[in-house]
């Protein structure tokens, strides 16, 4: 999820090739005629995965939440994002929190880009907050070239007397979606700490 390919995105890429050669060899089997011996592997296939699963959970449970400092890259594989800054201003009841991003690529030979880029602001309570729509924003999901960087910011409107806490992203999918608990470790938002940037 971070800069460098972990340990445990390893492990998710081995269990999605373990599942089509799962399968492809049951699905073999069944036209073949065997059907017994499709089932078994079906049965094994998900006896795995329920355990790859419940590994997943736990590992999320008992990690420590990870908070990023800003200006600290969040990167996913060789696309990063950073929080440059954050303003505050009163309007009305509400107030406008201001948050400048940096998007950039470390890629060294091929053009990157998060597609389906999100942010949210959460508050200590683990309520979302989306951004303001911008007619200038630039999009988050922008293709960047070989070590490209851009500068754009979201806005995002608090109700007055909640306090966000950090900025949360991902793409490829919505908030704790399923990526995020396919990949062991990465369910923290399951249990009230999801990875997020710390805000002052």
């Amino acid at each position: 999820m971070y800069s460098f390919v972990s340990v445990f995105d390893l492990l998710f890429l081995l269990m999605a090739l373990a599942t089509l050669a799962s399968l492809g060899a049951a699905a073999a089997f069944a036209v073949a005629g065997r059907r017994s011996r499709a089932l078994r592997i079906l049965g094994m296939w998900g006896l795995g995965g329920c355990a790859y699963l419940a590994v997943g959970l736990a590992v999320s449970l008992v990690r420590p939440q990870r908070i990023l400092g800003l200006k600290e890259p969040w990167c996913f594989d060789d696309w990063c994002l950073t929080v440059s800054g954050v303003t505050t201003a009163s309007e009305d009841t509400d107030h406008v929190v201001t948050v400048g991003l940096r998007l950039f690529s470390r890629a060294a030979g091929r053009s990157e880009r998060a597609l389906g880029a999100w942010v949210y602001l959460v508050d200590e309570r683990g309520r979302r907050f989306g951004p303001e729509a911008g007619a200038s924003d630039i999009p988050l999901d922008t293709l960047l070239a070989p070590g490209e960087s851009l500068v754009t910011s979201r806005s995002f409107r608090i109700p007055s007397g909640i306090r966000p806490v950090g900025l949360v992203t991902g793409h490829g999918g919505g908030y704790c979606g399923a990526m995020s608990i396919l990949i062991i470790g990465s369910s923290g938002c399951l249990f009230g700490k999801p990875a997020m940037v710390g805000l002052p």
